[in-house]
């Protein structure tokens, strides 16, 4: 009787749950017929779309990558991100490549450093490209509906590289979350700002160190990064402040910021120039380290969801730079 009962269970929730699996996979596949129709209402061509759409599956681990160890702060992050194998990696990479990584420099007037530093922590200089389908990671993230608006928009961009980049399904590898090649730029990003640096037909930023360089350095010069100034600093406060006024969201000036008590970290005046739009990051809280960051700051920001990962590119650029 017993083993009747565990057998009974046994079968209803097995049952269940394959129910549920195909339930699961029932209404993706709805899904991906409602993703066809806005690619094509934004101008894929029917067959493309048809045509790539049906090689989709589900793919379950895709993910929004974000800093989740909440009680882990700068000081315990940066070391571990930036080990000195990183740094000394960098330094040699840099060396090895100075005469290219210098002409892209001269080119698009972005810092060497910053090129550096964005290849070495976002694909360990090269080595981590993406390996999983774009496309089924991109239509998956979607599908789960956080940023649902963002991923649709990321995977019609994706259709658009195979259909006008003459860039193939199987090289159109992603990460987990989405992002492609060795600066792990988004699909949009490539088509707006790709660059066949090495002029062999085809935007490659996966196997081309020369058009993944070229096209992160045109995105940041198109989207206005300074030649002429730095990512920001570590600053010290000497008065309470409105947690309001922390985020990449709140821009003030330098005089501003004085106003309110902040100083260099050394504690002397903050430069006295009216000409910045300043932000003052605090990612540990009033506990943890300040930053007041610039534009470039905002930009490099792109790359990541987390402060702390920004951090890890401005540290490392910094140590390239010494």
């Amino acid at each position: 009787m017993i083993q009747k009962i565990i057998l009974s269970a046994f079968c209803y929730f097995f049952c269940s749950n394959l129910a549920m699996a195909e339930d699961s996979r029932g209404e993706f596949t709805d899904y991906l017929l409602e993703l066809q129709q806005k690619a094509i209402a934004t101008g894929v061509n029917q067959l493309t779309a048809e045509r790539y759409i049906a090689n989709i599956k589900i793919f379950k681990k895709a993910s929004l990558i974000t800093h989740s160890d909440e009680s882990q702060t700068l000081e315990d992050f940066i070391p571990q991100a930036v080990p000195e194998i990183t740094v000394s990696t960098a330094r040699a990479m840099f060396q090895q490549h100075e005469s290219q990584i210098q002409n892209l420099s001269r080119a698009y007037q972005v810092q060497p450093r910053f090129l550096m530093a964005l290849w070495g922590m976002n694909s360990r200089f090269g080595q981590r490209t993406g390996r999983f389908s774009g496309l089924s990671v991109l239509a998956s993230l979607a599908y789960k509906g956080d940023k649902e608006a963002f991923y649709i928009n990321e995977f019609i961009a994706a259709l658009k590289l195979i259909e006008q980049k003459n860039i193939t399904e199987d090289l159109l590898r992603s990460s987990s979350s989405g992002a492609m090649g060795q600066m792990q730029m988004m699909p949009s990003q490539i088509l707006q700002y790709g660059i066949d640096a090495d002029k062999d037909g085809i935007i490659n930023v996966w196997d081309s160190m020369d058009d993944a360089f070229a096209s992160t350095a045109n995105m940041l010069h198109q989207q206005g990064w300074q030649y002429d100034s730095t990512w920001g600093r570590q600053v010290k406060t000497t008065l309470m402040l409105d947690p309001h006024l922390l985020g990449l969201q709140t821009h003030q000036t330098f005089p501003h910021w004085q106003a309110y008590g902040v100083r260099r970290f050394d504690g002397t005046d903050l430069p006295q120039r009216n000409d910045m739009e300043v932000s003052l990051i605090a990612p540990d809280g009033s506990k943890g380290r300040f930053y007041l960051t610039y534009n470039n700051f905002r930009l490099l920001h792109q790359f990541n969801n987390s402060l702390y990962d920004t951090l890890a590119i401005t540290y490392l650029s910094e140590k390239i730079k010494q």
